[in-house]
């Protein structure tokens, strides 16, 4: 026991059989559902986040000098 609130450590819960019990469903669940999200927002933008972090990374590049002018390919489509 950790603390005198009674409350237990983190340990002995993620050790505890009726933990994985409880969220063996919940917890791939939120991947399923995260997985779906990303691939709707892909069907109506037609990129995903983390491309549109790339985006970011290649424009910040391109105005250092790493890329010549007019050769960065991305253009966003944001209707």
């Amino acid at each position: 026991m950790s603390g005198s609130t009674g409350e237990r450590s983190f340990a002995d819960i993620i050790t505890c059989i009726r933990y994985w019990v409880i969220h063996s469903k919940p917890i791939p669940s939120l991947f399923t559902l995260l997985d779906e999200l990303r691939g709707l927002v892909i069907r109506q933008h037609g990129f995903s986040f983390l491309f549109l972090l790339d985006c970011v990374n290649r424009s910040s590049e391109a105005k250092k000098g790493g890329f010549p002018k007019g050769s960065d390919p991305v253009k966003i489509r944001l209707s």
